[in-house]
């Protein structure tokens, strides 16, 4: 994921409630939602095997982010797409889990994880001193860390925390937040070592190129009943929806 929500005991209807881009070079391949054999739901990339985020039946999920450091990084590091089917097969808290995925791959390139059991979520990355249970409310992630407030953080956060204060309950409304095809104006932008035209380009939320963009959205949310809603819609190179993947299940009992 390059950007992804979260929205924790904020919404009347849903305790929980995550939306997330996929952004991606075009060329590398990928799977739609479906479900696993191992038991849980997410999308597949099918060059390194892993996943950019997932959801057990039992309430499970995890969501992972690159962190933007260009001469850090290494080619011949593992992917850190096996970062969200570890915590989802790990049996312990939120806490211990993220713990567990983060030292597992301290060496690696630099990437966030967010994992979460129900409405309790915990953050953490290689590039910070420990992971950090995140508090009621809104919180956003790009490939900085945790609330780092760059433009198209600001921006989504606070359409996801108008969202909420309308109980909205439509994940299409979710999905067209996630739509922001925006871009930052030069003197917003973040400086992080890439070139200003890639820097303006990844500025937008929704971001459209032939070579590199966002490859899907996904929303999902967890109401009051334990059931949860989820939604994948994946696009072209030119922005255009090709397809989406809609489920809705109420959480197993462990």
């Amino acid at each position: 994921m390059c950007l992804a929500l979260v929205a924790l005991r904020t919404h009347p209807h849903y305790p929980l409630v995550v939306a997330a881009n996929r952004d991606e070079f075009h060329r590398r391949p990928a799977a739609a939602a479906g479900w696993w054999p191992e038991g849980w739901l997410a999308g597949r990339d099918l060059q390194a095997g892993g996943t950019w985020l997932g959801v057990t039946p039992a309430g499970r999920w995890a969501l992972v982010t690159n962190v933007r450091e260009p001469g850090r990084h290494d080619p011949r590091a593992p992917s850190r797409g096996t970062l969200v089917p570890r915590f989802l097969a790990h049996d312990g808290d939120a806490a211990s889990g993220v713990a567990a995925a983060v030292d597992s791959a301290a060496a690696g390139n630099g990437f966030n994880l967010i994992g979460g059991v129900g409405a309790t979520a915990v953050w953490g990355s290689n590039r910070a001193p420990e992971p950090r249970t995140l508090v009621p409310g809104i919180h956003g992630l790009s490939n900085a860390q945790l609330d780092t407030p760059w433009p198209k953080l600001r921006r989504s956060t606070a359409a996801l925390r108008q969202w909420c204060a309308n109980g909205d309950d439509s994940l299409d409304t979710l999905l067209a937040l996630l739509d922001d095809r925006e871009r930052a104006p030069d003197d917003e932008l973040p400086a992080t070592g890439i070139p200003v035209e890639w820097e303006r380009r990844l500025s937008a939320p929704f971001i459209v190129g032939d070579d590199y963009g966002t490859r899907c959205s996904t929303v999902f949310a967890l109401d009051h009943d334990r059931t949860l809603e989820f939604v994948e819609r994946s696009f072209a190179t030119d922005g255009t929806p090709t397809g989406d993947v809609r489920l809705r299940f109420r959480l197993q009992q462990r």
